[in-house]
């Protein structure tokens, strides 16, 4: 049976209807709302209507104006300007971005994207010297370099300039000596510190057409107009899980909007291969169908077809890379099952001799490119922070997921004099350590973990925003919630509790999906649970149920279904 999680019923505001008035809601947006932290008309309207003339000036992050007067300076003495970016999807969409908006401009630019099977992580100095050996001028990094000074220095002394933009915590021993743009900097006045790789990329895209505007580059070319860029920062903003609101939830309303209209042909190929409709996208289209196949081939080895996709116009070409990205996905899925397979009956084993608070689980020479998917699997399973390491020639080289309330990338700062590299921030990360370390790493971090983590947090908390009957779900109130979309990192979807609900019918479809009809008073709804077959059968049982409505679409038609976050039987 799956593990139960703790339900707390987020308690009714006596503002929501004070609330509902003011900002011209209804009570159960309202109330909505409230549970999200937001209770004055303000704050309300700035939520409810993201508007992209509040986005954030980019000149506030910190040494903007170092990056445009290096850029500008490449691009006027025509130096070759390489894009270095990662190999996920937020970097990927990154790199994307930046080499269709110089193509905008009519300036060459080329990209490089580290294999991560055989290069790792960020920059390095094989690739550095390759590139120089191209004859580039200018490095700019996107979704990395803030943790490679030596390789920064490399590139400086192999005649390139850098300029590093990243979002990911900024390791204390780093010491740049290049403009670098990321909020997380000490000092900088940027108001919003989550921004994902794409979103600054973009922020440094509009600071540039900005400045080439003030010296009259487009006396004599189009403006690039960069609303049509913003379906790409949507797709790898979501993709990062980082947190959709403030200038994020600005980003993504407004990209996801035209993102079944893109201009860029391999988006809509993907869309296809997806069975993604021409109806209104969603962030779980962007975070569970287009991110894993831009993902996929980069996990798998081959990290280039994602840019290329999205750099391409030619339609029977970005055709047969949306296959090649399916089917690399298909793969990925395949080869993460397998090392589940495998880790299931060790976490098992530990589990029955001790009360751990940390999992740390290693085998040799298991696919490098999975093993973030398998460690956010056991987490979600277990509720343990997770690290997953293969082993291959001497190094452990893993992926770690984590809990709230225990900051990952702080727990590996402490456990510096084991590691080899490490990088990533609070609930995700990167780790390379000899594998003579892997035990007292194991040790120290499980060490760390019992001063940290409290039993009640070894237990997955889930809040309700409210308890209501099934005759309360209707189109009319799936409405009213999608007004609080994009869901997301932040601003999780409405979650319902209904108690007593019947079940008439019970089955598993796929591999591990419940399938349920239930009736409650006079309605009855289609239910589905992701990853829930092992509820079944449940038949003629009575449940409390963890819920959010939605309209499901197929063939034409929609109807309303249900789809189960958790299940309590009834006594």
């Amino acid at each position: 049976m799956c593990a139960q999680k703790i339900w707390k019923l987020k308690p009714k505001s006596s503002l929501a209807l004070k609330l509902a008035a003011e900002a011209d809601v209804t009570p159960l947006q309202a109330q909505l709302l409230i549970n999200r932290g937001i209770s004055d008309k303000g704050s309300a309207c700035a939520f409810l209507y993201p508007r992209i003339s509040n986005m954030a000036d980019p000149m506030l992050l910190w040494d903007m104006d170092h990056a445009l007067a290096e850029i500008i300076n490449a691009i006027e003495e025509h130096k070759k300007i390489t894009i270095y970016g990662d190999y996920d999807a937020d970097g990927i969409t990154a790199t994307a971005l930046l080499s269709n908006f110089f193509s905008s401009l009519g300036i060459p630019a080329s990209f490089y994207i580290p294999n991560r099977l055989h290069e790792g992580y960020g920059l390095n100095s094989q690739a550095l010297k390759k590139i120089a050996e191209n004859g580039t001028g200018l490095i700019i990094t996107v979704d990395c370099g803030i943790s490679d000074t030596d390789e920064i220095i490399l590139a400086q002394r192999l005649g390139m300039k850098v300029v590093v933009t990243d979002h990911h915590q900024v390791p204390k021993e780093f010491q740049p000596n290049c403009p670098v743009l990321n909020p997380h900097q000490p000092g900088c006045p940027f108001p919003f510190k989550d921004l994902s790789g794409v979103g600054l990329a973009f922020f440094l895209a509009v600071a540039l057409r900005s400045a080439l505007r003030d010296k009259g580059w487009f006396t004599k070319i189009p403006e690039p107009d960069l609303r049509e860029y913003l379906d790409l920062v949507a797709l790898g903003t979501v993709a990062d899980r980082v947190p959709l609101l403030s200038q994020n939830r600005i980003l993504v309303h407004a990209g996801i909007r035209i993102i079944g209209r893109s201009r860029w042909k391999g988006l809509g190929a993907m869309m296809e291969v997806s069975d993604i409709g021409i109806g209104e996208i969603t962030t779980d289209d962007l975070a569970f169908r287009l991110g894993p196949r831009l993902n996929a081939p980069g996990r798998m080895g081959d990290p280039q077809i994602g840019v290329n996709i999205l750099t391409s116009d030619e339609p029977e070409v970005v055709r047969d890379m949306a296959l090649a990205l399916n089917a690399a996905n298909i793969r990925r899925q395949s080869v993460e099952q397998h090392i589940l397979d495998q880790i299931e009956p060790m976490v098992e084993r530990i589990r029955a001799q001790e009360d751990v608070r940390t999992l740390v689980l290693a085998g040799k020479e298991w696919h490098k490119g999975v093993l973030g998917i398998v460690a956010s699997r056991l987490v979600d399973k277990h509720h343990r922070p997770c690290l997953v390491f293969t082993i291959r020639d001497g190094l452990a080289v893993g992926s770690g997921r984590s809990i709230d309330g225990f900051n990952l990338y702080s727990a590996l700062s402490k456990l510096g004099h084991l590691l080899e590299r490490f990088g990533g921030h609070a609930h995700a990360a990167g780790v390379t350590l000899n594998a003579a370390n892997l035990e007292p790493f194991k040790n120290e971090l499980e060490s760390l973990a019992r001063e940290i983590i409290r039993d009640e947090d070894l237990v997955q908390t889930v809040e309700a925003d409210a308890e209501i009957s099934l005759d309360e779900v209707s189109p009319e109130m799936v409405a009213q919630m999608r007004v609080l979309s994009p869901y997301g990192e932040g601003n999780p979807e409405p979650l319902f509790l209904a108690r007593t609900v019947e079940v008439l019918e019970s089955s598993v479809v796929g591999e591990r999906h419940l399938k349920l009809r239930v009736r409650q008073g006079r309605q009855t709804f289609e239910a589905i649970g992701f990853r829930l077959s092992e509820w079944h059968p449940l038949q003629g049982k009575t449940l409390n149920m963890l819920f959010t409505p939605e309209l499901n679409r197929w063939q034409g038609y929609e109807r309303i279904q249900l789809r189960i976050n958790d299940l309590e039987q009834t006594p």
